[in-house]
């Protein structure tokens, strides 16, 4: 015990490395920010302060980095690519008029697949073997428009 008394950096070194090492496991960054405040801990007691300093700088720094740090980093983890699938991801698609579409009817391949579809301004035809783009789904209907170029 008076070893440990003489060394209690140490201690506090173990209780970071076991804290660090349980993060591993539940992967929440809880138990790393409480990790961090052990080794803050284990840096006051190298420099000298008594057991009560050392355990109040790890609480302090332990708290600052679960209410500071913890946060946004759990936002940056969680932030990704947003995964379009469905009808959603044919969207802004090319595909030819396979007839001619107008406001009400017309057909379209689109994806490998034959579409229905309708003009997304009522006023204008799409002839057949137009290149179109896909303004949104409604149903199993392609809303359409002619590409440019």
């Amino acid at each position: 015990m008076g070893w440990l008394s003489d060394n209690a950096w140490a201690g506090w070194v173990a209780a970071g490395l076991l804290l660090a090492t349980a993060e591993l496991v539940s992967l929440d960054l809880v138990l790393l920010m409480l990790a961090v405040g052990a080794f803050a801990g284990a840096g006051a007691s190298a420099v000298g302060a008594s057991f009560a300093v050392s355990a109040l700088v790890a609480s302090v720094v332990s708290l600052l980095m679960l209410f500071l740090a913890r946060p946004s980093m759990v936002k940056r983890l969680h932030r990704g690519p947003d995964l379009v699938s469905g009808t959603t991801a044919l969207i802004g698609s090319s595909a030819v008029a396979l007839t001619a579409v107008d406001a009400n009817a017309g057909q379209v391949k689109l994806a490998g697949e034959t579409w229905s579809a309708r003009s997304y301004d009522p006023s204008i035809t799409i002839e057949a073997g137009t290149k179109v783009a896909v303004f949104e789904i409604d149903g199993a209907t392609a809303v359409v428009y002619p590409e440019e170029g």
